[in-house]
C-alpha cells in the first residue's frame, strides 16, 4: 500500500509568496493523487455540486444583513423603547422577530 504523509503549511495570502512557497506549490502540482475511501474519485455530477467557500460566506452575510425600514410608532411606544437605553433599536428588532415567530400572537394582533 502506498502511504503519503500530509504536509501542512500556512500561507499568508495577503503577502506575496516567497520563493520557498512557490517551490512548495510547484512540487505539490507534481504530487501523485492517492484515491481511497477518504479521498474518492468524484463523478462530474458530484463535482458540479461544489461551491466556492467565498460564495457561501457572501450568501450568509447577505442573508444576515439587516435592512432599513420605516416604522411609525406611537409617542408612548417610542418613549418606552428609548427608555431601554442605548441599543433600543436592536431590542425592538428582537421583539418584532419574536412576535412574528409566534403565530398565535400575530393572528391576535391582525384582528
Amino acid at each position: 500500500m502506498n502511504t503519503m504523509a500530509t504536509i501542512r503549511k500556512k500561507i499568508d495570502v495577503s503577502a506575496g509568496l516567497t520563493n520557498e512557497q512557490l517551490n512548495m506549490l510547484k512540487e505539490a502540482e507534481k504530487t501523485e493523487y492517492v484515491f481511497d475511501e477518504d479521498n474518492p474519485i468524484l463523478s462530474k455530477e458530484e463535482l458540479s455540486q461544489f461551491r466556492r467557500v467565498s460564495e457561501l460566506i457572501k450568501e450568509e452575510r447577505e442573508s444576515n444583513q439587516k435592512q432599513n425600514v420605516t416604522l411609525r410608532l406611537s409617542p408612548r411606544a417610542v418613549r418606552k423603547a428609548k427608555a431601554l437605553g442605548k441599543g433600543y433599536t436592536s431590542v425592538l428588532a428582537k421583539i418584532i422577530e419574536k412576535a412574528l415567530d409566534n403565530p398565535e400572537l400575530t393572528e391576535m394582533l391582525m384582528k
